[in-house]
């Protein structure tokens, strides 16, 4: 008899988890992902700001598996899926299974205004990352040479959509760029008089934070010379500015940080999804109706709801690996209990030598809650090269606050 199949779709948190889980089963397992690479989602913005270069948060997921004899990777990406007879079809490979993991994540969310991309894009992917770099770092490169005043003015005015934590991370670096980094670099602007700006719909910026620190992330970004405009809907985003109702703000480097909805899953499994396209799925994370296919990470969505973290991810992944192994061992093993989420903490960087921590009743600022970041987020990479490679950018930073990563990479070719 041949063994047990299992295909997981999407190698971050949630499926590395799940492979991991599933090493000692007596099963094949299949990873497929449409990038060869797993990357570090929660440093991504210092890809953007030039801190650290994509290498440093990025392992390819064969190397990551190559010492797991039972699971095998493929490179693909999922154009559907046949539940009836079990089977994924990339396209590459059409892969059968007896259980079925998804764990694709989410995507950049316009709230239906999607010709907003090339304008602002996201941040979910390190060609997102290098691009969103690119531009930033150009317009400086273009506003050195410009001769008109308000082109110059529109160059160096920089605006980032949404208050979460990718927002005031990336609204932080990016003041320290123009502030710190560059302030001596150029001949014939001041990179200082930059204007950033953070843009949130809501009343308050971190809103998953409690009130006191999010307080705290304001002012710090006050500090450092960043406008904060709350409670302001952009209504309208070009490639030369957005449009905040009737009023205007030009720029040419726009990051979207304000939404975020699901991968087609739901689609190709014909599933109940919510508004942003999370299955929804049953307590042990299996869809309805399919108990041998189960939704984790960002792609699934529980009566409670879970945030949309890399510590969630990877606590689905490993319950739905230990789910499966459980059911390849015994065919009659009993129902497991629910899956419950264990929220360790919210952490967010808002520059040098300052962050905000909440875990539990614990709550860090300024330099403690920026030591505590750091120490967590080097924790949580892959690879001792890698720990060790970022800690001393990040060493070398704060004592030079210089970044070495400043590439501004683009096509020249005509027509791109």
């Amino acid at each position: 008899m041949s063994r047990p199949k299992v295909v997981i779709i999407g190698a971050g948190f949630g499926g590395l988890e799940a492979a991991r889980a599933l090493r000692k089963t007596d099963a094949d397992i299949t990873v497929i992902d449409r990038h060869n690479h797993h990357t570090f989602q929660p440093l991504l913005y210092q890809v953007a700001t030039a801190v650290i270069s994509p290498a440093d948060i990025a392992w390819p997921v064969r190397s990551i598996l190559r010492r797991q004899q039972n699971a095998s990777v493929v490179l693909g990406a999922i154009q559907s899926i046949d539940t009836n007879a079990r089977v994924v079809h990339a396209d590459t490979i059409s892969l059968p299974y007896d259980y079925l993991v998804i764990a694709t994540g989410v995507t950049h969310s316009y709230f239906g205004h999607d010709g907003w991309q090339n304008a602002a894009p996201g941040l979910k992917t390190l060609t997102d990352a290098t691009k969103i770099r690119s531009r930033v770092l150009l317009s400086f490169e273009r506003a050195e040479l410009a001769q008109d005043e308000a082109d110059r003015k529109r160059l160096l005015t920089f605006v980032i959509v949404g208050g979460g934590p990718t927002g005031v991370e990336m609204a932080g670096a990016i003041a320290e760029i123009a502030r710190q980094t560059l302030r001596f670099d150029f001949r014939h602007i001041d990179p200082r008089t930059a204007r950033i700006l953070l843009i949130e719909a809501g009343p308050r910026i971190l809103p998953a934070f409690p009130e006191e620190l999010s307080a705290y992330a304001e002012k710090s970004l006050r500090k450092m010379g960043v406008e904060i405009m709350t409670s302001t809907m952009v209504t309208d985003v070009r490639r030369d500015g957005v449009s905040l109702g009737e009023n205007r703000i030009d720029s040419e480097a726009i990051v979207w940080a304000a939404g975020v909805k699901a991968s087609p899953a739901a689609e190709w499994l014909g599933a109940e999804a919510d508004r942003a396209g999370r299955i929804k799925v049953n307590g042990d994370l299996s869809v309805p109706g399919h108990p041998e296919i189960f939704a984790v990470g960002d792609t699934a969505t529980l009566a409670s709801p879970i945030p949309g973290i890399a510590p969630a991810a990877k606590q689905m992944g490993k319950y739905a690996g230990t789910v499966i192994a459980a059911r390849i061992a015994d065919a009659g093993a009993s129902t497991p209990p629910a899956f419950a989420y264990k929220h360790a903490g919210d952490l967010a960087t808002i520059g040098r030598k300052s962050a905000v921590v909440k875990l539990n009743k614990l709550k860090l600022t300024g330099f403690i809650g920026w030591l505590f970041w750091s120490v967590a987020h080097i924790y949580f990479l892959i690879g001792i090269r890698n720990r060790l490679t970022v800690a001393m950018t990040w060493l070398w930073g704060y004592v030079t606050y210089q970044r070495g990563a400043r590439l501004i990479t683009r096509d020249d070719r005509p027509g791109h």
